[in-house]
């Protein structure tokens, strides 16, 4: 199994746009991925090229056809990439907009009087939509307490909160706060060791830009990403959705079929995007492997992912050359712990004494882009328990270098000394 050396690195920095410098900054270090990854230069290019199509779907014309067999294309590539061996992908407004909807219909589609289980490490958009939705379906919405020292929360968790009354469930792949993992097979195991015919829902939107995603592993229910924050553009989200939630009653058209998910004409270019995607992890998976099928690829880009992403943030804690890293330098805290298995490439920090905002300024003002996260509605559930107003939170893709670290540990150090 080989990792993103030098060479490749170039290779794979050269397929996305914008990878150094912004049209409005000029020269900068992109670390908010997890605000909205970098755009594939493919990607750029399979947007304008649809853009200017005037068909659609559904017509007996070439053009027409055409559009079709992108789109067919397209959740073909998705099953293939997050290998699922059943349900269907469709395409939505968002990665918020499909987990509200997801999990509205799961909580409708089941009896009065339930437990709608998830935990305080999810992001709002699946805790709002289970406290709204478990609400109007007469449900009772229990949220787990998270780990605040690791920053996950775990299959135990999960194990002792569960009951027979369990109908419905929520589960955060990667927190975009804490940069954390969890253990999505351990967790659902758990619940359907106790509630075998509960729906279970998986925010994927974080944890995307990482690989590794396996629906034939995770026997869950449904699973929603957005492909802004994994190399595509704005503008849509997509969801998978099991037989199981797929049959559950939803909004459909009146004689329409019954297994529509998708609501008005879609986007054929936002479909055709996400093969770009795809196709980007099978090539940077056959660097990295001699693999001929697809899911080996898919499988060794995301080792060589998560193996160069944990050699940038270790990196980021312990220092390179004469920088010390953060975990070193004065004041700092990091949440989740210095050295956390779970890390995605992900790393929020404070400072004592010193205002987060100002940090994430200063380091914008020299050319590293950061984010300032606030103890509010997005990222309070993470931050209140810690006591803290705020963090800076720096996150990472495998196209980043170590030079790009180094550039922010110059400046922190600066900042700390």
């Amino acid at each position: 199994m080989h990792m993103i050396d030098e060479s490749l690195l170039g290779q794979v920095r050269d397929r996305f746009a914008h990878v150094d410098t912004c049209p409005q900054q000029g020269k900068r270090v992109f670390f908010e991925n997890a605000g909205g990854a970098l755009t594939l230069k493919s990607v750029v290019a399979t947007s304008t090229h649809y853009a200017a199509i005037p068909d659609n779907q559904g017509r007996a014309n070439p053009g027409s056809h055409e559009l079709v067999r992108v789109i067919d294309q397209a959740k073909a590539d998705m099953r293939d990439f997050m290998n699922a061996k059943d349900g269907q992908f469709f395409a939505g407004e968002s990665g918020t907009e499909l987990l509200f909807r997801l999990i509205m219909n799961a909580c409708l589609g089941r009896e009065k009087g339930g437990v709608v289980l998830g935990s305080t490490l999810e992001h709002p958009a699946t805790r709002s939509a289970c406290d709204r939705w478990a609400t109007i379906a007469g449900h009772e919405h229990v949220l787990i307490t998270h780990d605040d020292a690791t920053g996950t929360v775990a299959a135990e968790a999960y194990a002792s909160a569960v009951t027979e009354n369990t109908v419905v469930a929520t589960l955060l792949h990667t927190s975009p706060v804490t940069g954390m993992s969890v253990d999505i097979a351990q967790c659902v195991k758990a619940i359907r060791a106790v509630a075998p015919d509960c729906l279970i829902i998986v925010d994927g939107i974080q944890h995307a830009a990482h690989g590794g995603m396996d629906l034939g592993l995770y026997d869950v229910d449904g699973y929603v990403i957005s492909p802004y924050k994994v190399f595509s553009r704005h503008g849509y989200g997509i969801a998978w959705v099991s037989d199981a939630l797929s049959s559950v009653p939803h909004n459909n058209l009146i004689n329409g079929p019954d297994d529509n998910w998708e609501m008005g004409t879609r986007d054929t270019g936002a479909y055709a995007t996400f093969s770009d995607v795809v196709n980007y992890f099978e090539w940077l998976g056959g660097q990295v492997s001699n693999s001929a099928e697809k899911r080996g690829k898919f499988a060794a880009a995301a080792n060589a992912i998560h193996h160069h992403e944990k050699t940038l943030t270790d990196t980021m804690l312990h220092g390179t050359g004469n920088l010390r890293g953060l975990a070193d330098l004065d004041g700092v805290y990091i949440i989740g712990g210095v050295d956390n298995p779970a890390r995605e490439g992900l790393v929020s920090f404070t400072v004592a004494g010193l205002a987060s905002v100002d940090i994430v300024e200063k380091l914008n003002s020299e050319g590293i882009r950061t984010h300032l996260r606030k103890a509010d509605h997005y990222s309070g559930n993470i931050l209140d328990p810690l006591k803290f107003d705020s963090c800076i939170r720096v996150s990472l893709c495998h196209y980043n270098t170590t030079q790009e670290v180094a550039q922010f540990l110059t400046v922190m150090n600066e900042i700390c000394q």
